[in-house]
């Protein structure tokens, strides 16, 4: 990527997400709390920290922006509400939006669907992965 795209992505997801990575003082008690903390390849704290440095390239290739369980156990631990939840939400929107219209439509849920998957994986999904 260019240094003039990496800034205007960067732009978008603070755009996105509303949070300022500035306030974050990388104490790490976001990715503590994490429930979800070794599955994950970029953790909360490093999430913003990456988002604040431009370090943008890595984390639009990561599962981690799926992993996150979208709880805000790391917002509840944040000494400055920093929100790394909502950034990770917002690299996630900028991945699928460049992907395009690939996301998964209503009707062929019910084809993915079985008797051990909880309701609030399909909720969760609808909002993750669609537009």
């Amino acid at each position: 990527m260019l240094p003039t795209e990496i800034e205007e992505l960067k732009k978008q997801i603070l755009s996105i997400s509303g949070v300022n990575p500035k306030k974050c003082m990388v104490c790490g008690k976001c990715s503590a709390s994490c429930p979800n903390y070794d599955e994950m390849e970029y953790h909360p704290h490093e999430f913003v920290q990456m988002v604040e440095n431009g370090e943008l390239e890595p984390l639009m290739k990561t599962n981690s922006i799926y992993k996150c369980l979208s709880c805000f156990a790391c917002l509840e631990r944040c000494p400055r509400q920093v929100e790394p939840a909502k950034i990770i939400e917002a690299v996630r929107v900028a991945v699928e939006r460049q992907r395009g219209n690939l996301h998964l439509p209503a009707e062929k849920v019910t084809e993915f669907l079985d008797d051990d998957m909880p309701q609030q994986a399909i909720v969760s999904a609808f909002r993750k992965y669609k537009k």
